[in-house]
Formats: structure tokens, sequence, C-alpha cells
């Protein structure tokens, strides 16, 4: 039976997780075995709870326990779910819930090595040092749409476990394989590239330089194996990483519109390069 549970005190310490803890609090690194993250709305629980990340505690707007939230309650029967209206719910957080849900769950504690998301990989995305979370999770979706079969990050993004960026991908974080890269946020270039070329990759940075060959390029498509390298919205690659690609792409642009924000760039990319 569903452990419903009507809020009557907003300062309640069950509801500290929801309320009161910052990203890197919940994420716990003294403990990593009680770190938590948080999944927004109902379709995004339904594909967590789907891929096997398992719930803990969740925040309903009363009025969807027995409409949309009803098939989450029936697959968590022991966790506390608990209840108030819209602008309750709003108050604990701190913003309102994307379709009236949230649930807590529990954060891996072993995550996917860089080899393992390669291992059988046609075409992987790179994100270096893409740290806004709505452009992570939007290239997530259309990384997961377009036919990319695994992510690698630098260690200057934010996690795919981010709120904003699980909610922007819809889920796709926990269906795509993603790894960071190394351990430390020096390992991107050099070590990195010299571990996506032991196995096998060519690399090709997406920017605009003299030297950039159309996104068509015969050879591109030809590639075996090819990692897309993403840059941060505004700055772009740095000289380095594009330096120790082994293409520069550039997406044919109309209108004297010299670029594109980079999650737009990217689906533009995926389509072009996975077909």
């Amino acid at each position: 039976m569903s452990n419903i549970i009507e809020i009557n005190d907003l300062k309640s310490p069950e509801l500290s997780i929801f309320s009161m803890l910052t990203e890197a609090q919940m994420r716990n690194k003294l403990h990593p075995e009680q770190g938590i993250f948080l999944v927004e709305s109902p379709k995004v629980i339904e594909v967590a709870l789907a891929t096997g990340y398992e719930p803990v505690a969740m925040l309903i707007e009363n009025k969807f326990v027995d409409k949309q939230a009803k098939n989450i309650i029936e697959q968590c029967p022991t966790i506390p779910i608990y209840t108030a209206d819209e602008h309750t719910l709003a108050s604990i957080t701190g913003y309102h819930l994307t379709k009236g849900m949230i649930c807590a769950m529990r954060l891996p504690t072993i995550y996917k090595t860089m080899e393992e998301v390669c291992h059988s990989a046609r075409r992987i995305v790179v994100m270096d040092d893409i740290a806004n979370v709505t452009n992570e999770g939007a290239i997530f979706r259309s990384a997961a749409a377009l036919g990319i079969d695994g992510v690698l990050l630098t260690r200057r993004c934010c996690t795919p476990l981010n709120r904003r960026t699980v909610r922007v991908s819809m889920g796709t974080v926990f269906q795509l394989p993603w790894a960071f890269i190394g351990d430390d946020i020096n390992d991107w270039p050099t070590f990195g590239m010299a571990k996506l070329h032991e196995m096998g990759f060519k690399t090709v940075a997406m920017a605009l330089s003299d030297d950039s060959v159309n996104i068509n390029d015969p050879k591109l498509l030809a590639e075996k194996r090819l990692a897309i390298v993403m840059g941060t919205e505004g700055d772009g690659l740095p000289k380095t990483t594009i330096a120790a690609c082994d293409y520069v792409a550039r997406i044919p642009m109309q209108r004297n519109v010299d670029s594109l924000n980079v999650a737009a760039a990217s689906a533009v990319a995926f389509w072009q390069l996975c077909n």
C-alpha cells in the first residue's frame, strides 16, 4: 500500500531533500552511497524507474495523485509520497513543479567509464566545458533521438544528473550511456584525445575555422568511428581542442548568420553525421 502523506509542516526534516539541500550536498561526496538527485515530471520519472533508478521519496500535487501520478505511485509502494496543493509544493522547492511531480532518487555508486561508453559505439559526442544545464540536456535529447551512441563530458561540464539537465533531456540521460573524461579537468584534450584515437575514433571539432570542411564532407561521413566535439555557448571550442582534432567542420549558414546555439548546432551535426 502506498505511503501517501499529506504535508502539514513545511519545515519537516523529511522534506529537506526537496527544499534545503544544494545539488552538491545531495551528491554527498563523503558518503556517495547516500547521494540523491531529483527527477521532475511524470514522463521523466517513468523513464528513470524503467531504467533501474531507485526512488527515495516523492512530492506530488494532490490533484494528480489519482490521475497522472497513479501508475508511478503503484510502482513505488514503500517510499513516502508527500502531497499538497501546487502553491504549497512551490513554497517547499522554490519553483513550480513540472506536471506537479518530483522524485528524489538514489545516485548510482558506480558510473560508466570512457572505455565502456565507447566500446561498441560508432558515433559519440564530446561535450567540452558545457556548463549550461539547459544546453546539456538539449544535447542529450538530440543525441538520443538522432543516432548518437554515447556521450563523453569534460570535467568542467555539469553532471547530467542535475535536475534541470534531466528534465530538459526528457530522461534521455538515463537511456544514453555517458561518462566523464579522466579524473581531472586537465585530462582534456591531451589524455582524452589519445584515448579516443587509441579506440579507433577520429575527432571532428564543430567550429568556425579557415580550414574547416563542410559538415557533409564525404570523408567525415565515411569515418567508421567518429567523435563529434561540441564547445560551450558563446566562446565555442578552445584553440587547443580544435588543434588536437582530426577535422574541423562547419554548418553552412545563410543571411550572414555566423553560428547556431550549441544545442541547435548539435542536432544538425548529429542528423548529418549519423546517417
